[in-house]
């Protein structure tokens, strides 16, 4: 927000120490630079998460210190010193205490510091933190086989859109792009953070669009999340924004579905976007696969799509992603729904349970 994103680079090179972002503050450095770790927090990855935990100096910039990113207070960070760079005082010491409180927009706080600032022997402490990420890296397979894995529909969107603006609504598809998503100075992500405004992305796309009309706006919601505000597509077609949604479509509200596999017993309840009235008594869902009594989806968002008059593909086997999003990106002058049907046994891995400590994380599934 403060748009220092060449001056953070510029610390960080001649510092040589390893960074960290939220979700929130992912895209403040490319993650491709060598010194990036990952996201940190309740889905960030093993590595970021474990160098939090036992660091001896956390220098934090703009982050709140939400309870998604800290995990159990009273274990965060412990054996740290923490800097905290804040342009509001009230965020600063509200949830984590700080060592040293530093209130100041960032760009000026950071051009301030690069004059004073030292190459350190970080090379030790950067070798285990790469350790930890080989050792459990970020993965995203598909649960069944031959299925499409969350891991390849990004590999695939990450080649055919190198420059633009992302957006996401909320859900698994949201922590997944948070995780695979690449970004550098041409890409900017947009999505509701804490907020879990469901129905956020298609409309925050169409202002993205509005507001950047020679920028290619791509929108990444899931199937129950994209329902709250599907409407908006009108609103796209009229003002004949070439807006690419992609729909990641599991027919579960999976975020939801997940918390109930892994921390309710596999007490199903309000998830399955296949449910009918006539399903009570007869459902024999397990959580493990889908009964071939299922009725069929709802709704047929292809159909959706051109009813709209929007474009509208279907992805069901990876092969075909990449020539989806090439397809997307030849219209001009209208929305394109791409739906790619993924497996609900899909989750998003690692996962901090609420309450517990940032580095006891969940790292496979308990099908």
């Amino acid at each position: 927000m403060s748009h220092a994103n060449e001056e953070f680079e510029k610390l960080v090179n001649i510092t040589k120490v390893p960074v960290i972002t939220t979700i929130m503050g992912k895209g403040a450095i490319p993650t491709k630079h060598p010194l990036f770790i990952g996201n940190v927090g309740m889905h960030g990855s093993y590595a970021s998460n474990k160098a939090v935990n036992e660091c001896d100096v956390l220098f934090s910039i703009g982050t709140r210190f939400n309870d998604r990113v800290t995990g159990r207070i009273a274990e965060f960070a412990p054996n740290a010193k923490i800097i905290h760079i804040d342009i509001d005082s009230a965020s600063i010491s509200r949830n984590i205490v700080v060592n040293i409180p530093i209130v100041a927009d960032a760009k000026a706080a950071i051009n301030e510091l690069i004059p004073f600032a030292q190459e350190l022997d970080t090379k030790k402490w950067v070798n285990q933190i790469k350790a930890w990420d080989k050792e459990y890296p970020v993965t995203a397979p598909s649960s069944v086989e031959g299925g499409i894995s969350p891991q390849a529909i990004f590999e695939n969107l990450n080649k055919a859109f190198t420059e633009g603006i992302f957006l996401t609504d909320v859900g698994q598809h949201q922590m997944w792009t948070t995780q695979f998503l690449e970004m550098n100075k041409n890409k900017q992500l947009i999505t509701s953070g804490g907020l879990g405004t469901m129905g956020f992305g298609l409309p925050a796309a169409i202002g993205a669009q509005l507001g950047n009309p020679d920028k290619r706006v791509v929108c990444i919601a899931g199937d129950g999340g994209v329902q709250m505000t599907i409407q908006e597509l009108a609103t796209a077609v009229q003002l004949e924004l070439p807006i690419t949604l992609v729909i990641i479509n599991n027919g579960f509200l999976g975020m939801v579905r997940q918390m109930q596999q892994f921390f309710h017993d596999k007490n199903y309840s309000g998830t399955c976007l296949r449910k009918r009235k006539s399903c009570e008594g007869k459902c024999n869902f397990d959580g493990s696969n889908i009964p071939e009594c299922c009725p069929a989806y709802t709704p047929d968002f292809i159909r959706l799509a051109e009813s709209y008059g929007a474009y509208g593909i279907r992805v069901t086997d990876e092969d075909k992603l990449s020539d989806a999003f090439e397809e997307t990106k030849k219209n001009t002058d209208s929305p394109t729904i791409i739906e790619i049907l993924i497996d609900f046994k899909d989750v998003v891995l690692p996962m901090v349970q609420g309450g517990k400590a940032l580095d006891n994380m969940l790292l496979e599934t308990n099908y």
